[in-house]
């Protein structure tokens, strides 16, 4: 095992389509599992976009999940797969007793529902059916580690957990989760937070999807707000290190267009999750960088960062 510490990823998961098309975000997430793999990682912690509980703590999955041949709204069927995603209960209470040691209320959730069934008269898995799971919030849980894990690992999930947001999202108490759980790193542990650079779903083209099924069409440029965004977050992200990378990822919620990039918090938060675990004193003068990036459906800006080197 290396003396180094494993980087910290953002994977910008953008939407559920990208599980099955080909992109340069996508190669990256194949490059990073060779590099976990080439490393012989011991396991992976997420803190993703789509869990967020309630109160003034976090909550960790401790439950083993089922395979599954995953339905996934807007994804063909002939690109559904079967995949188990390894949930550590391990790895669930090593993350928990650190957040205990480091006084962040968590406890270990043994319940949550990876994914759903989907069922309608028109039958399990029909496209219309998977479709129509976007639009009431029936898609699977986790199709943020979802698809980041089938990309990654291919063959076989490592062991995994994940971590919710809190549904105040303070960004000092996400910062703080990622830096109680820094140490992780020295052992071998891959710290991934999975969300999005610019993602305002009240703002993006969905008759792409709808109409035509291409999550990558664009018709026009997109807006200013999103441009600007994103170079802002990008400099934020890559020009700094150490504290000062905790500052700026924190300093970004308080951008003039930030409510423009994020209707809502929760894909933001794992980005303040993962300035927490890379923005360490030890950190100062990593290499952070900006890996790949598409944009979908106009306006959703997908870069992937990774804080560190292998």
């Amino acid at each position: 095992m290396k003396s180094t510490p494993t980087p910290v990823i953002f994977c910008s998961h953008g939407s559920t389509m990208m599980l099955g098309e080909d992109s340069s975000a996508g190669r990256y997430w194949q490059k990073v599992g060779e590099e976990a793999m080439a490393r012989k990682i011991e396991g992976v912690v997420f803190m993703g976009a789509h869990w967020e509980v309630n109160g003034n703590g976090f909550e960790i999955a401790s439950n083993a999940s089922e395979p599954v041949k995953q339905p996934v709204a807007w994804v063909s069927p002939d690109k559904y797969i079967d995949y188990n995603i390894n949930v550590s209960p391990k790895l669930a209470e090593r993350v928990h007793d650190s957040l205990t040691a480091a006084g962040i209320e968590s406890k270990l959730n043994p319940n949550v529902e990876w994914s759903e069934s989907v069922k309608s008269p028109r039958g399990p898995y029909s496209s219309r059916n998977c479709q129509l799971t976007l639009w009431l919030g029936l898609a699977s849980l986790v199709h943020d580690v979802f698809l980041v894990l089938t990309w990654m690992f291919p063959k076989k999930s490592p062991p995994v957990t994940l971590i919710s947001t809190n549904a105040y999202y303070d960004p000092y108490s996400h910062v703080a989760v990622g830096a109680a759980l820094r140490h992780l790193r020295h052992e071998n542990i891959l710290l991934i937070g999975t969300g999005g650079t610019v993602h305002n779903l009240y703002r993006n083209a969905w008759s792409n999807i709808i109409l035509h099924q291409d999550n990558f069409a664009q018709t026009k440029p997109p807006e200013p707000w999103a441009i600007a965004f994103r170079n802002e977050a990008c400099d934020a992200l890559t020009l700094n290190s150490g504290p000062a990378l905790r500052k700026a990822a924190m300093r970004l919620m308080r951008n003039p267009l930030y409510r423009d990039a994020h209707g809502t918090d929760d894909h933001f938060a794992p980005v303040l999750f993962c300035a927490g675990a890379a923005g360490d004193a030890e950190d100062e003068g990593t290499k952070n960088t900006a890996t790949a990036e598409v944009w979908e459906l106009e306006q959703m800006c997908n870069t992937q960062f990774q804080f560190g080197e292998w």
